[in-house]
């Protein structure tokens, strides 16, 4: 009988725990993390709900308000609803980390990420199978807009996401291990030291995007990365697309280089072009290989 009490009873706590995780929970700036995080009681920000939330599940949140710094450790939407203003605001930390497993895959969506000059990357990811960035405003922060700093291979998305005022680089990647891929899509970067960085092992594809006023590099591709940029447009920066230090490759077509200190500086590894891309108003245009043949 004691055995199967004691069966009973883990069975019971068991249910407790699964109950306590809801694939689907709730924010307001009117809420309350001593809450359940539903809709009708919700919690105040996102790392109260995250404890609440199941793996694989959602947070919504319900009102424009602040829901403060968050630490991802399993797979996760945060969704800051379309049309409002669901943001994290922070001051000498990271806005957001991402340390999760090695299958998990985590969404950032409709978030306005600030570090009011002081804070250190808006979004970071350490750890994962796969982060998405959509439709989010990322500013004021000293070092990175999107820190892509991993120790294994991964997959990244940065969609239609602004990123202003930056003290380093508005999406850097790198990984000491394995390869991180990462998509950069309808993505604008101003005020910067760099625009896009693609670090060691790394592979970035960059479409339809924009870099101004990157105080160093526009695009670059350093160590033993490629970066391959398409339809694309680099002004008023330093170098617009620059390979090295390092074996780094560029791949540059269809896109726009102009009003920059260099439009292309190979400074090492190695620039290539297809012929259709428009430099103009450069101080010097650099390093132009011959074009390579588009097949």
């Amino acid at each position: 009988m004691k055995k199967v009490l004691n069966v009973l009873g883990i069975l019971f706590f068991g249910s407790l725990l699964m109950q306590g995780q809801a694939s689907r929970t709730w924010v307001s700036g009117v809420g309350d993390d001593a809450n359940p995080c539903s809709r009708t009681a919700p919690c105040k920000t996102f790392a109260g709900a995250i404890s609440k939330t199941a793996a694989g599940g959602e947070i919504d949140a319900l009102d424009p308000a602040g829901y403060g710094a968050v630490t991802i450790t399993k797979g996760i939407t945060i969704d800051g609803g379309g049309g409002q203003v669901a943001s994290v605001l922070v001051s000498g930390t990271n806005g957001i980390v991402v340390s999760a497993g090695p299958s998990d895959v985590v969404i950032l969506r409709n978030l306005r990420i600030n570090g009011i000059g002081t804070g250190i990357n808006g979004i970071r990811f350490l750890a994962g199978a796969a982060l998405i960035v959509d439709k989010c405003e990322i500013f004021g922060f000293t070092t990175n807009g999107v820190d892509i700093a991993l120790g294994s291979s991964a997959e990244v998305w940065v969609t239609n996401t602004n990123i202003q005022n930056i003290g380093g680089t508005g999406v850097a990647a790198t990984t000491t291990a394995g390869v991180v891929t990462v998509g950069v899509e309808q993505v604008r970067v101003e005020r910067s030291n760099k625009g896009v960085e693609s670090g060691n092992h790394s592979r970035v594809t960059v479409n339809n995007s924009f870099v101004q006023n990157a105080a160093s590099i526009g695009m670059q591709a350093d160590g033993d990365a490629v970066i391959t940029v398409n339809s694309s447009e680099v002004d008023l920066s330093g170098s617009g697309v620059q390979t090295g230090p390092g074996s780094g490759t560029a791949f540059v077509s269809n896109s726009q280089i102009a009003f920059n200190t260099t439009g292309f500086n190979q400074s090492a590894g190695t620039i290539n072009t297809y012929g259709n891309n428009r430099l103009h108003d450069n101080t010097s245009d650099g390093t132009l290989n011959a074009p390579i043949a588009q097949h």
